[in-house]
């Protein structure tokens, strides 16, 4: 069933376009997070500003002359935030699910070759995790833990490992019946040799299309997070935390200190959507032939 919104429109064309709209999407997520990869890159040289210098002079600024984006309630420029905090919201993003794509890939390898009591025992602990929505889990977590992005890292890296688990062991229970991997067996290779040689690495087809996916949503969580203030302690530089700190601001009209960092957090989310989406088209039409 096509999905409602932006993203129900990008599949509906790209059914109707072909492989064409399927590069089309591929090419445009990788486009638009390049683009917010350079930016993170290159922050201290697209910045003016320091990303928590503060502008005695220029308390809550409107956008224009020294302040291209404005400037927020403790005087600190605005675009120079934004583009600093896109080091922030991509590392802690990014580390979060290679974490979590290296732990949920060893217990589904692990669980879904060796099967018996272990596959049993995991899997029942795995489903507890899941029973709890993933945001509140990521809520508790945090709380437990504290604010700072070692902490944001580890918490997006938690939750996020049954999901891949589960995905990387039905991938391996399937892949473990196949005829090479029969006769690698057979043929006297170690139980581990075939594990990591043959099965694993045709194991991951799935994980590499959601892989993109779950940078977007591990994004949304850290904003989400720092946004309740259990993120990126102030005033570190993070899109969360800037939207947060600017609601203030929302009802007396000054929407530079908010819009700009959820539009950047939107660019962002958007460009892995769309990557994630094209290279789930790409695989369903290979599986289709």
């Amino acid at each position: 069933m096509t999905g409602p919104g932006p993203l129900g429109v990008i599949r509906r064309t790209t059914a109707a376009t072909g492989a064409g709209g399927r590069r089309t999407l591929v090419w445009a997520g990788a486009g638009l997070i390049a683009a917010v990869v350079l930016v993170a890159l290159v922050a201290p040289l697209l910045s003016p500003w320091g990303p928590t210098q503060i502008d005695p002079a220029a308390i809550r600024q409107a956008p224009g002359g020294a302040h291209m984006l404005g400037t927020d309630a403790n005087g600190m420029d605005v675009w120079s935030r934004i583009v600093h905090a896109a080091r922030v919201d991509l590392g802690v993003a990014l580390t979060a699910v290679v974490l979590a794509v290296l732990g949920g890939a060893l217990l589904g390898v692990l669980t879904g070759y060796t099967g018996g009591w272990f596959d049993a025992v995991v899997m029942r602990l795995l489903e507890i995790v899941q029973s709890f929505p993933t945001f509140i889990l990521a809520l508790a977590v945090a709380a437990m833990l504290g604010p700072g992005l070692v902490n944001l890292t580890v918490v997006v890296a938690v939750v996020s490992i049954p999901s891949y688990a589960r995905l990387v062991r039905a991938e391996v229970r399937t892949v473990r019946e196949l005829a090479y991997v029969d006769a690698a067996r057979t043929s006297g290779i170690p139980a581990s040799a075939v594990l990591w040689r043959h099965v694993l690495p045709n194991s991951l087809t799935a994980v590499r299309i959601v892989a993109p996916l779950n940078v977007g949503w591990a994004m949304l969580t850290l904003a989400g997070l720092s946004f309740l203030g259990l993120g990126v302690p102030v005033p570190e530089a993070e899109w969360g935390a800037m939207i947060s700190q600017g609601t203030s601001d929302v009802v007396a009209g000054r929407l530079w200190t908010t819009v700009p960092p959820g539009l950047a957090l939107v660019v962002c989310v958007l460009g892995f959507s769309l990557l994630g989406e094209g290279l789930q088209e790409r695989a369903t039409r290979r599986t289709s032939r």
